[in-house]
């Protein structure tokens, strides 16, 4: 995990999103990457202005005013003395130049604020934080708060058996949890509508963990009315400190995570949310 990505629109959740980031770069001896995106249309002498009539002077302004609110960002957070870059982009595809920056520069993590914002600043988190998280390439770290100095110390991993490309999604829940030192707490959401037996639950989960050679981990069935409250509930309970889901992008969640929950953890919840999709597996057929 060498590189991280921030989309930042200056709101408090995405400066948040910055200074996590700024811990996690600590950690593995990486770099961070500000991204911040001119879109919609910009007030100007009081005249609203699209973006595709800005022309080059006001642009140029534009984009300097954006470098020095990094500049101040990057000194008032940055005491970790993490390699920083920036890049200002002008585009009305918010979501398409996130993704587009994630591939061009490389980068291994998205970390996203979550709390919905307005104003010329506020176009990230939100919808958009929605959007990267089912689409991302790589993994997506989504933030709401941030406290100093806070040790992730228990890593709570909703469970899919009928996940498919396990073996990807579980290599770097590991790295993650190898990043932290974290325990990991496998969970099971049992419901009254997909109810089985406690110990049938176990058993595969115990094979689970036993096939990827999973460490310092709990085994856990919790039963609830539904999958994302009990998530919730159990995260609680136990005073986890991170959330890891695997996703299917696009197609919505396996099993635990059909519908609307993919958006409702990952940007409606106090705890940061790492998601994943595995890459969908390639079929190769022969001619005879």
């Amino acid at each position: 995990m060498k590189k991280l990505l921030v989309p930042v629109d200056f709101s408090e959740q995405s400066i948040n999103a910055f200074r996590f980031a700024l811990d996690v770069a600590a950690k593995c001896s990486g770099s961070v990457l500000l991204l911040h995106v001119i879109a919609l249309p910009v007030l100007h002498d009081s005249v609203i202005v699209p973006i595709e009539g800005l022309r080059q002077p006001l642009i140029d302004e534009l984009k300097e005013v954006v470098r020095q609110r990094f500049s101040r960002i990057i000194e008032m957070y940055n005491s970790h003395q993490v390699g920083v870059s920036t890049e200002v982009v002008v585009s009305n595809r918010i979501h398409d130049t996130i993704i587009d920056q994630v591939e061009k520069e490389k980068a291994d993590l998205v970390v996203m604020g979550t709390k919905r914002a307005s104003g010329i600043w506020g176009w990230m988190v939100g919808s958009n934080t929605e959007n990267i998280v089912r689409t991302a390439p790589v993994p997506v770290l989504a933030i709401k708060q941030y406290v100093p100095g806070k040790r992730i110390r228990n890593i709570i991993f909703p469970n899919a058996l009928d996940l498919k490309n396990q073996e990807e999604l579980v290599i770097k829940v590991k790295a993650l949890q190898d990043l932290f030192n974290a325990r990991l707490h496998i969970i099971w959401v049992n419901t009254p509508a997909l109810y089985q037996p406690d110990s049938d639950i176990r058993r595969q989960l115990a094979a689970f963990a036993e096939k990827f050679m999973l460490k310092d981990f709990t085994i856990n069935v919790f039963n609830y009315n539904n999958e994302e409250a009990g998530i919730l509930e159990f995260t609680r309970q136990i005073n986890g400190d991170l959330i890891a889901m695997g996703t299917h992008g696009l197609t919505g969640f396996a099993h635990l995570f059909c519908g609307s929950i993919a958006e409702n953890v990952a940007t409606h919840v106090d705890w940061p949310v790492w998601t994943y999709h595995p890459k969908p597996e390639i079929s190769v057929t022969s001619e005879q």
